[in-house]
């Protein structure tokens, strides 16, 4: 039995030697005992769990404390992890436990464990200088068993090839499960059986998404490939159709009316779920009232109805290029719940009265009904606060210019401002792109957003008074952590180059420094890599019911209380403060824990999603661009190719570095460049480059990329 290498069966008789020895930590057990606990009566089968309690002692696994019994010794033997896997098949496990080194798993040794898994990893000893080495000995849950991809049907069997590029195995379906799939079709399959030892996984055909390369078909193929329902349950759509328009006497009780009480709203041109407006009056004492009100999600959407629980499970609205795909059915979102002009709506609001130095004297959080005088799209709040004149020019010019020192303050506090440019597409009648164009934050953006903030901000607050210690009250917290001192040194390194200095002495240092960089880049070249560099030097936000603070922003609390027809988490910030304000006990802390830490993964794969409907169109728009040349930023640097963005159109694609013919280029990582090995020709994050565009993958949303050099 003694081998230099152990075979897969053996180390999965080790795991399960291991499990029964763990929970009988405290006594030691004879072969005998260990086999009786596996149900193991076969007297071969027994000599060989002898023989595998002798070798693993002898290789310290097992501890023998006395003849013949055995305890476990090293229980760091196996490790629990995700897989993350890489283009060659093999792949890395990242451990659970955050201060164990990621351990490499060879392809042959994955035993059917694909990129997400979590798996239970056997480590081999380590020779010096190696990294870690193991094998997979249990899947323990599948990241997902559904994927997209398109059918390829043959006179006996078929297989879908999968658009995922971390999933490296085509997907066998027999003739039998095709569900009505045609040749070529982009389909959704669903694994069903992965015989051991058999090189492809078996699938049957759940959804058929329509012909590849239609709009609407790759749109569907995104939203399913990350997760998202297409349609509503039927009981779902019945609750929300149930829900009337009306307000009733009874829905009014205990709320305060602000229908007389100027207000209006201000969003995208396009937008139709309204879910926040403002409300604005000038008070005897030259102070002013300002009211954020908020779409009462939490009055209609009851805990535990088909409502609730759908929401929960999506999260978030999804917003694709062409499209929104929203947390909540259309009669709620664009209806019943979103606060459309010159109708009476149901609102949960937070109101502050202001002086003229944008200092808050008093505030009051509750319910209120409103009644919305005018819908103003940015456009047009902007022609307002540019021209000065205009509906209700009075009352939107002085919030802009309490806006201006809400945000001022901010930044004098240490918040961070991250003006990334945010790409838009005009699109033709088939959604196909026709051009493409960078959207522009003004004023009555920035002004709405200090709005939410400050109201965001003292909500937090509120709760996070009102009881310390055991006495705290369980709320969901938008958290976001000081960045990483070692990823920020990198990017002040990088920084520097383009004679930008980042001062790390201290966080408001940090701050300050970052917001100089900002603004300094801001209509530069180098402003989107520069930009997305920095947001990927910082931590990323998420939801906890932890009391963090906003690194960001510079808050000492914060969560989201101003989007729930979009958010769920701002459904659970509503229905834990409404309870609060009656003086009810605390909440249950861990149950609204799992519920915080679903919605932050959500919150990233509808990130995923959108980020994956950008890169199609690019790749759309860039397909009638083939042999083009045009002007370019390095984006990124790996060790197989560098990354350009266009400077033109922000379309972003890849020089393969086996196609730059005049030298053999390596990354170096340290410095974000590639070199050539010869003539030492560097090409550094942030260069300009000419390129040309050589071929489009529209199935797996690449672009390649070829250098012209001069």
């Amino acid at each position: 039995m003694a081998k230099k290498k152990s075979s897969h069966l053996e180390l999965v008789l080790i795991q399960l030697i291991s499990d029964v020895l763990e929970k009988n930590n405290k006594e030691a057990l004879n072969y005998k005992q260990v086999s009786a606990k596996l149900n193991i009566t076969d007297p071969e089968a027994r000599e060989t769990i002898l023989e595998v309690l002798k070798e693993q002692s002898r290789k310290g696994v097992f501890l023998e404390p006395e003849k013949g019994k055995f305890r476990l010794k090293d229980l760091k033997t196996f490790v629990i992890g995700k897989v993350d896997m890489t283009a060659d098949g093999s792949a890395f496990v990242v451990p659970e436990d955050e201060f164990e080194k990621d351990i490499f798993v060879s392809a042959r040794k994955l035993h059917n464990a694909l990129n997400g898994d979590t798996v239970k990893v056997y480590i081999y000893a380590k020779k010096s200088g190696r990294k870690n080495e193991g094998e997979v000995v249990e899947i323990i849950t599948r990241a997902k068993t559904d994927f997209i991809g398109v059918i390829r049907i043959s006179d006996r069997f078929a297989f879908v090839n999968i658009d995922d590029r971390k999933m490296l195995h085509d997907i066998f379906v027999p003739l039998s499960d095709l569900n009505g799939a045609k040749n070529g079709q982009k389909v959704q399959v669903s694994i069903t059986d992965w015989p051991e030892g058999a090189k492809n996984p078996i699938g049957k055909i759940t959804t058929i998404l329509g012909e590849q390369g239609e709009n609407n078909t790759e749109m569907n193929a995104i939203l399913a490939q990350f997760g998202f329902p297409l349609v509503f349950p039927p009981e779902v759509e019945k609750e929300a159709n149930a829900i009337p328009e009306e307000i009733t006497a009874a829905d009014l009780k205990g709320r305060k009316d602000f229908r007389e009480t100027i207000t209006f709203t201000i969003d995208p041109a396009d937008a139709k779920d309204f879910d926040d407006a403002i409300s604005f009056k000038a008070l005897p004492n030259g102070n002013y009232e300002v009211g954020v009100h908020i779409a009462d999600v939490s009055h209609y959407v009851k805990p535990n109805s088909h409502l609730d629980k759908e929401a929960y499970s999506r999260a978030t609205s999804v917003y694709l290029v062409d499209r929104v795909i929203p947390m909540l059915p259309e009669r709620l979102s664009n209806g019943v719940c979103s606060l459309r002009p010159n109708e009476d709506k149901l609102c949960f609001a937070a109101v502050f009265e202001i002086d003229e130095k944008a200092n808050i004297i008093t505030e009051w959080f509750g319910r209120t009904v409103i009644h919305s005088n005018r819908r103003f799209s940015y456009e047009e709040a902007q022609e307002v606060i540019e021209t000065k004149e205009g509906d209700y020019a009075d009352e939107i010019l002085k919030l802009n210019e309490l806006a201006y020192i809400l945000r001022d303050r901010k930044f004098k506090n240490g918040a961070i401002s991250f003006e990334s440019t945010e790409v838009k597409f005009k699109l033709d009648e088939t959604g196909k792109p026709i051009g493409v164009y960078v959207k522009e934050r003004k004023d009555a953006h920035k002004l709405i957003e200090d709005f939410m903030l400050l109201a965001n901000k003292k909500v937090a607050e509120f709760i996070a008074k009102k009881g310390k210690g055991k006495q705290k009250y369980t709320f969901v917290y938008r958290s976001h952590d000081s960045p990483n001192l070692e990823n920020l040194g990198n990017f002040a390194l990088f920084a520097a180059r383009f004679g930008y200095k980042i001062n790390m002495k201290s966080d408001k240092e940090i701050a300050k420094s970052l917001n100089y960089l900002m603004e300094d880049v801001e209509g530069k070249k180098e402003q989107n890599v520069l930009t997305q560099l920095a947001i990927r030097s910082m931590a990323k936000a998420v939801y906890t019911t932890k009391k963090t603070s906003h690194y960001g922003l510079a808050f000492d609390h914060y969560t989201h209380f101003t989007s729930p027809i979009r958010r769920y988490p701002d459904v659970m910030v509503h229905r834990l403060l409404a309870a609060y304000l009656n003086n009810e006990k605390s909440a249950n802390e861990e149950e609204y824990e799992i519920a915080a830490s679903h919605s932050s993964t959500m919150e990233k794969r509808a990130a995923d999603a959108e980020r994956a409907s950008i890169k199609y169109k690019q790749a759309e728009y860039l397909e009638e661009n083939i042999g083009n040349t045009f002007l370019g930023i390095i984006s990124g640097v790996t060790e197989w190719g560098m990354y350009v963005e266009i400077i033109e159109n922000k379309c972003e694609g890849m020089i393969r570095l086996r196609d730059i013919s005049d030298d053999f280029y390596v990354l170096d990582e340290k410095n974000y460049c590639i070199v050539g090995q010869r003539k030492k020709k560097k090409y550094q994050l942030g260069d300009e480059v000419k390129v040309k565009v050589k071929k489009v993958d529209l199935a797996k949303r690449q672009i390649d990329f070829i250098l012209v050099q001069d």
